[in-house]
């Protein structure tokens, strides 16, 4: 979970709808995410493949695409996922997608090259 991104969205629903910033917490994570059966990989993956079908989340793409790279994923294995996304979820929800994972990625590099 990446704590800044949550706690932004946490605190834009605190004055108007916080029980939803909560659901949106504990229900994914608490419930869905530590179940049994698939790796912090495999569940970064299949995310980030959800979220760029749906085409219309590139804030929680943007995220999860994070937090695939830190889990493991390469950005090969990024790339790919949302490559094949084309098929299912159509050219312009790839399309945006890569843009987010693109973002994402000059953002790691960046981020890099200021620690040098």
């Amino acid at each position: 979970m990446q704590g800044a991104g949550i706690d932004a969205m946490l605190n834009s629903l605190a004055d108007i709808a916080p029980d939803l910033g909560r659901f949106a917490v504990e229900f994914p994570y608490g419930d869905i995410l530590c179940r049994p059966g698939l790796d912090l990989k495999s569940r970064e993956i299949a995310t980030v493949a959800a979220l760029t079908a749906l085409g219309n989340a590139p804030v929680q793409l943007n995220g999860h695409i994070s937090m695939a790279l830190n889990v493991g994923c390469t950005r090969e294995e990024i790339v790919e996922v949302i490559t094949q996304m084309a098929v299912y979820a159509g050219f312009p929800a790839a399309l945006n997608g890569m843009a987010v994972a693109k973002e994402v990625f000059a953002a790691i590099d960046r981020e890099r090259a200021m620690q040098q």
